[in-house]
């Protein structure tokens, strides 16, 4: 009889994986078959597994049959969303992908300014439903990140600072948990569950609907101002005192980076949602200063402003990056960092520094999973490159860049930039809750998953 290894140590016979694609609407895939080898494809090229099986799930029937299948047969399980994030959870080698990408609705209610999207939307996708009614919810800066990893890790996007994170604009979930069921958590509906599931990550269950709070977005005022690297120590003190100062409407980061021509520079990034000449007047010293070799802000369509990185984050390459909230932007952290972006050895790799505050800072702290609200700053060492024999030079100058950065380090960090966790170790996780709300997720996680079928993730082990 023929069988189907699907992990370690666990054959399926045949009539058993075809009873299994019996019970789903969407297919089920296996190595050689076609679609295959594109539905385990990752944005992060560093990432290449092989699963035995991808669901690749058409509603919630088919989540809940992939689940139910999984548990029953033992079978490692990864879940896959947007495939965007860094660390490559959304595929395993030898198990079950259970693949929601092909989950693309977004129904939009303009009256009450709410939209429920499934799982495999990405945010340009949701951007494009919200706007024609000119509505949009905090959503990422990349738009081909997906929202399901997005929300459920936390939410840093360019609404923060006037409308928080998008766990923040969270209103309901519909979640399938380990033992197959459907639930609801809301506020009034499970609201340990809904807690968890606002910056918890996927370690719950899989989550078959987001509903979210709209808000008013129209034209915004947005883009970068670009001054030459030589100049980082002044722009960045500069920028240090702007933010102390910058009102909700508007969220900003600093980067250094490499210009299109080859030059390092350090280029700060705008988005004000408000009247645009209010905006103009905010703005005026952030353009002024220096002056910048270049100027870019301008009144943007807002999906414009998602789209303004999107070219520094192309799918394909390899990607490897480490992360920490940083306890302020002091000269010697600044001097730091541009002695260390000096020495990258890929031009497509930068620095990153995220400025929180606003609306993010103003949520009660034990309001969500997500934590670490008061941080000024989270720093993103982003080291991206093409070719896999620079791995270890490229990966070497993360790691490097990161050591260098601890003395300036909170010691926290955010879930959504974590990597492996064979490569971070599992300490790192209980660093993105704090004590407390780590030992408050693990209740959840013993209560909702106690044999921990959801492992793919930023884990909260059950079983240790």
């Amino acid at each position: 009889m023929a069988t189907h290894h699907a992990i370690s140590g666990t054959e399926l016979a045949e009539e058993t994986v075809a009873a299994f694609k019996a019970t789903l609407r969407g297919a089920l895939l296996r190595p050689g078959d076609n679609g295959y080898d594109a539905a385990r494809t990752l944005w992060n090229a560093m990432i290449n597994k092989r699963p035995a099986l991808i669901a690749r799930c058409a509603g919630v029937a088919d989540v809940i049959n992939a689940v139910n299948f999984a548990r029953t047969h033992d079978l490692l399980v990864a879940v896959r969303g947007g495939g965007h994030n860094v660390a490559g959870n959304a595929v395993c080698d030898g198990g079950l992908m259970i693949d929601l990408s092909p989950m693309k609705s977004v129904h939009v209610d303009p009256v009450r300014r709410t939209a429920r999207a499934e799982p495999g939307v990405i945010w340009r996708e949701f951007d494009h439903e919200t706007q024609a009614f000119g509505l949009a919810t905090t959503g990422g800066v990349i738009p081909t990140t997906g929202i399901a990893g997005l929300t459920l890790g936390g939410g840093i996007g360019w609404l923060m600072g006037q409308h928080g994170l998008s766990c923040d604009n969270l209103l309901s979930v519909d979640i399938v948990t380990a033992d197959g069921r459907l639930l609801k958590a809301s506020a009034a509906e499970n609201p340990d569950l809904f807690w968890g599931v606002r910056g918890g990550g996927g370690n719950f269950g899989i989550v078959t609907s987001f509903e979210y709070q709209l808000h008013t977005v129209g034209q915004v005022l947005g883009g970068m101002v670009i001054h030459p690297v030589e100049r980082a120590r002044d722009v960045l003190k500069f920028y240090r005192e702007f933010t102390r100062t910058a009102p909700d409407a508007l969220t900003s980061m600093a980067a250094f980076l490499t210009s299109p021509d080859g030059a390092p520079v350090v280029a700060l990034v705008v988005c004000y949602n408000g009247p645009l000449a209010e905006g103009e007047k905010i703005l005026q010293p952030l353009r002024a200063f220096g002056p910048p070799v270049a100027d870019h802000i301008g009144p943007m369509a807002y999906t414009a402003l998602q789209s303004m990185l999107e070219a520094g984050f192309p799918p394909g390459l390899q990607n490897y990056w480490k992360s920490n909230f940083l306890k302020d932007l002091s000269d010697d952290t600044v001097a730091v960092m541009i002695d260390y972006f000096a020495q990258k050895p890929a031009p497509t790799s930068a620095l990153v520094i995220e400025h929180i505050g606003g609306a993010v800072s103003r949520v009660g702290e034990d309001a969500t999973a997500f934590t670490h609200r008061h941080a000024p700053y989270n720093l993103l060492i982003v080291g991206i490159w093409p070719n896999q024999v620079d791995n270890d030079a490229n990966i070497r100058w993360v790691r490097q860049t990161w050591d260098a950065m601890q003395p300036f380090s909170s010691g926290a960090v955010y879930v959504n930039y974590l990597g492996q966790v064979a490569d971070e170790g599992a300490e790192r996780i209980k660093e993105a809750y704090g004590v407390a709300k780590y030992e408050r997720l693990l209740a959840l996680k013993k209560q909702y998953d106690p044999t921990n079928l959801f492992r793919l993730n930023q884990n909260i082990n059950p079983l240790v």
